[in-house]
């Protein structure tokens, strides 16, 4: 975007019609704050993160509350990125309280510690951030990584001849690359995170940003989604082991787990689950339907997450008898329950359980079958024999 600003200055045309108000308009961000947690406006990075593990801990607090208490400190996992860290850290103020981080206090008495996961090839299967150490998905250029830019290049080539066409009659003066207009439209997003509001985004139509929000839906899909060969192994590192915490259940393993992670590690995961499963691949020849069950801007928005509950349910029994007959108590019963972004979201082939949720085995029964058909994560991506298999650092 600063390429296209500084071109359009160098070009000395003065922008009108639609464009007219970037004649005046300012970038909105130092270049020391690329790609970092944003800390200004009513959307920062900051208060979300913040605003989130509020709002959980009226949920979830409970859980480290009532007896037997588990074992402080609480470990939190964050992938080895700037702005992932300080989300975990705003998170976790959020919901522990200010004095919750050891590394700070110095002592044995703060609430939590944060363990910081190198985003580094040598990691292999034990990593937060499989897109790294995936080999053959660095390396495959057209399958790989970049399959999602190749699938966004092609919808891109749909909608946005119309709007070059739109812009180049209000200003014969310039023309705009495909590159370019789709970062106007990505700019929007971003100022709004910033500064509360965008006159980018009142340059678009609202036909303009359907087809803007089904790109970012191709890209995704595409990049490490379920229509990337590589999606659902990378995805299956972390659904394995989260899927091994459940079995043993929050007296052996722990009560509360948090990783905190980019949104391009989270899609993988939900790809692993088969949890938004299309009927055929996203076309890109034109726009999915509106009724699309895979759609990112619900999926993994700005401070998106998702949870795995196991709930336990003590029924009711009915083996009751009179005189000196023995009363049966039947054993306490496991669930697992998915919430994305504060919705429930149920597995397409197990929801039998209370409240949309699926039966433990038969939960641990589907996660076997997804790894046996989406295959083994050091073989899928080409590493050595001797490069870790799998997550081993999840764990109270």
């Amino acid at each position: 975007m600063l390429a296209l600003l500084q071109r359009i200055k160098a070009s000395n045309v003065t922008l009108k019609g639609d464009l007219e108000f970037v004649n005046n308009w300012q970038y909105f961000k130092p270049s020391a704050h690329h790609d970092q947690l944003t800390t200004t406006g009513p959307y920062a990075g900051t208060l979300s993160a913040f605003a989130a593990g509020t709002k959980l801990r009226t949920r979830y607090f409970s859980l480290l509350t009532i007896p037997p208490l588990p074992h402080f400190p609480l470990n939190l996992w964050a992938s080895d990125c700037t702005r992932v860290r300080e989300t975990a850290r705003y998170f976790a103020t959020g919901f522990l309280g200010l004095d919750w981080d050891s590394s700070s206090l110095k002592t044995a008495a703060a609430t939590a510690q944060l363990h910081i996961i190198p985003e580094t090839p040598d990691r292999g299967g034990d990593t937060l951030t499989p897109g790294d150490t995936c080999l053959k998905y660095r390396q495959d250029m057209q399958t790989g990584h970049d399959y999602g830019l190749i699938q966004l290049s092609k919808f891109r080539s749909t909608y946005l001849p119309a709007i070059a066409a739109r812009f180049q009659a209000q200003n014969p003066g310039i023309r705009f690359a495909y590159g370019e207009l789709y970062s106007m439209q990505e700019m929007c997003g971003f100022e709004i995170l910033v500064r509360g509001s965008s006159p980018w985004c009142d340059v678009f139509t609202q036909e303009d940003w359907l087809n803007f929000e089904y790109a970012r839906d191709v890209l995704h899909y595409y990049r490490a989604g379920p229509g990337n060969r590589f999606g659902p192994v990378m995805g299956s590192l972390w659904l394995n082991a989260t899927a091994e915490l459940l079995k043993t259940g929050p007296e052996a393993a722990g009560r509360l787990f948090f990783s905190f992670v980019h949104d391009g590690d989270i899609i993988p995961l939900l790809a692993a689950l088969d949890l938004f499963p299309t009927v055929e691949p996203l076309p890109v020849t034109h726009r999915a339907p509106s009724s699309r069950a895979w759609r990112t801007s619900q999926i993994v928005p700005m401070n998106g997450r998702i949870i795995f509950e196991r709930l336990t349910c003590n029924p009711t029994s009915r083996n009751t008898s009179k005189g000196g007959g023995v009363h049966h108590v039947p054993a306490d019963e496991h669930f697992i329950r998915i919430n994305v972004n504060d919705g429930i979201v149920s597995l397409p082939s197990c929801a039998s359980g209370p409240g949309s949720s699926c039966p433990l085995e038969e939960f641990l029964t589907l996660v076997r079958q997804r790894e046996e058909k989406v295959g083994d994560f050091r073989t899928v991506c080409g590493l050595e024999a001797g490069a870790p298999a799998k997550i081993t650092f999840l764990h109270q």
